[in-house]
């Protein structure tokens, strides 16, 4: 498989299932297991980051823009805005320091097929028990701050691979009662600090070390996961209260099943 096709094929995998409260770095393997395709490297992953952050900040430009404002300002026009931006931050904080700490022994186990396969199973276990028993009757804001660090240390469990960033924080806020659509918006907004911090701990890497550059799959890796989360956060936002869980739960269910029988 050239560099091209899998830089395409990965910038879409980044883009859909970096929001999709399901495991990226599962379906990161796929192509490897099937295809015997190479791995394109730490600057391959950067630009899919990219495109992904970017996808998201673009969408909740006007909601970012109103948070920042928010904070240099002491009328209560935006009160709702400065606390969900102090949320944010506070939510942020676990993963952060535990991903610090801990970026080695993350990165060893980032291509464990067999403990991605059950770290996707376990976590179905959660979501699923998460919506089936959420009370889903508050909105954003009434979001406590002893909820946004609960949804943070949840979170934390993300950088298990295999487990995902947007389905951890989905089952944390599901658990303590947000409604799902407020749920998958605040996961989305979570998700720019933390990729922010995934890059820093990526180009701090990538910094120490000699890669050689393919720009042309960068490009296209990058380009392609801009443009798949993009309309992947839209849709989903659209479509969430309509189509619920399950069909994530199933997914990964199955999607574990195929990575212990690939193994």
């Amino acid at each position: 498989m050239s560099d091209l096709i899998l830089g395409f094929i990965l910038g879409i995998v980044q883009g859909l299932t970096e929001f999709l409260p399901v495991s990226s770095s599962a379906h990161l393997l796929i192509p490897n297991l099937v295809f015997g395709a190479n791995d394109l490297g730490l600057a391959f992953d950067i630009s899919v980051h990219v495109g992904s952050l970017l996808a998201v900040i673009y969408y909740f430009r006007d909601d970012i823009l109103a948070m920042t404002k928010s904070l240099f300002q002491s009328n209560n026009l935006l009160k709702d805005e400065r606390l969900l931006a102090v949320l944010l931050i506070i939510a942020t904080i676990p993963i952060v320091i535990v991903g610090f700490f801990g970026s080695d022994l993350i990165n060893e186990n980032r291509s464990n097929v067999n403990s991605v396969a059950y770290m996707n199973l376990i976590f179905a276990g959660f979501l699923f028990f998460a919506y089936l028993y959420s009370s889903a009757s508050k909105n954003l804001v009434e979001l406590t701050v002893m909820g946004a660090i609960f949804i943070g240390v949840f979170q934390v469990f993300s950088l298990l691979p295999g487990a995902s960033r947007s389905g951890t924080a989905m089952t944390a806020a599901l658990l303590i009662g947000l409604n799902l659509k407020d749920a998958s918006k605040f996961a989305f907004l979570l998700s720019i600090p933390t990729i922010f911090g995934a890059l820093f701990f990526l180009l701090i890497e990538i910094s120490t070390s000699n890669y050689s550059l393919n720009f042309n799959s960068l490009f296209i890796g990058f380009i392609t996961s801009f443009v798949v989360a993009f309309l992947t956060i839209k849709y989903f936002l659209i479509f969430v209260d309509k189509i619920g869980m399950y069909p994530f739960v199933i997914y990964r269910i199955i999607l574990g099943c195929i990575l212990l029988l690939l193994i």
